[in-house]
């Protein structure tokens, strides 16, 4: 924050020092109208900066929610492709893991998802992720066919476990810091901007910059309303891990 503050009181010192120096040079001429050259050139520049920002804190957090939705269906997938490849278990083992699995996807759905809501998840998860490839690592096989079907698992866990250590990065992960106070200053320095020049609009006049404070101020709710993955309008869903537990059931119903 420090260095954000110096960085801007040294851009407004170089402002303030090139406007002296031309002034005692004589070079230029008073500009006073609201409508005048400096005016417009400022105008367009905060204009152009607010679109900028804006833009930012719009595109960022949409793209991370689609590489989030995608993610929550590799590690779904993951979890029924384990399901899968545990019938070739021994019976023991394989209702055993079966049962993990059900339990993990359950918990991810019922206590995991409204916690990542707030930037958080629940350590369990983790840990039942560990305890289910414990447990199927310590399998004596004494087939190929039982030790093929536990590579297999182990293999599915494994990706199971990096699509949630990605999703615990995406449920923590928010927009670069500052982008918002950005966004907000810029915005209100925007409507501002023709009071700060001089104008003074009456009657109908004001009309448009109502409308535009009040356009500004829903897009300015709306970059703060979506800066988390797991909350807001583009919050990311338990429906891949739903549909998980569905295929969970059709699978042990056939198998």
């Amino acid at each position: 924050m420090v260095a954000y503050a110096l960085a801007v009181g040294a851009a407004v010192g170089v402002v303030a020092l090139a406007a002296l120096v031309f002034r005692k040079i004589g070079k230029g001429s008073d500009d006073n109208d609201p409508g005048g050259p400096s005016v417009a050139h400022a105008g367009a520049m905060l204009s152009a900066l607010f679109l900028l920002a804006f833009a930012i804190a719009i595109i960022v957090p949409w793209t991370k929610a689609d590489s989030a939705r995608q993610n929550t269906q590799t590690e779904s997938q993951a979890a029924v492709e384990a399901y899968w490849a545990a019938a070739g278990l021994p019976d023991a083992t394989r209702d055993a893991v079966r049962s993990g699995l059900r339990d993990y996807v359950g918990f991810v759905v019922d206590s995991e998802w409204p916690l990542m809501a707030q930037g958080a998840v629940d350590p369990v998860g983790a840990e039942r992720v560990d305890a289910l490839r414990t447990q199927v690592t310590g399998l004596a096989t004494k087939s190929d066919d039982v030790a093929d079907a536990q590579d297999q698992v182990l293999a599915h866990v494994q990706d199971l476990a990096a699509a949630r250590a990605q999703r615990v990065i995406d449920a923590g992960a928010t927009p670069p810091n500052g982008l918002l106070l950005l966004t907000a200053l810029s915005g209100i320095i925007v409507v501002l901007f023709p009071l700060l020049a001089g104008a003074r609009p009456r009657g109908w006049s004001v009309l448009p910059l109502m409308a535009l404070a009040a356009m500004l101020g829903f897009g300015i709710y709306l970059t703060w309303d979506i800066m988390r993955v797991f909350d807001g309008p583009l919050a990311v869903g338990p429906d891949a891990f739903r549909a998980a537990l569905q295929e969970f059931a059709r699978i042990s119903g056939g198998v």
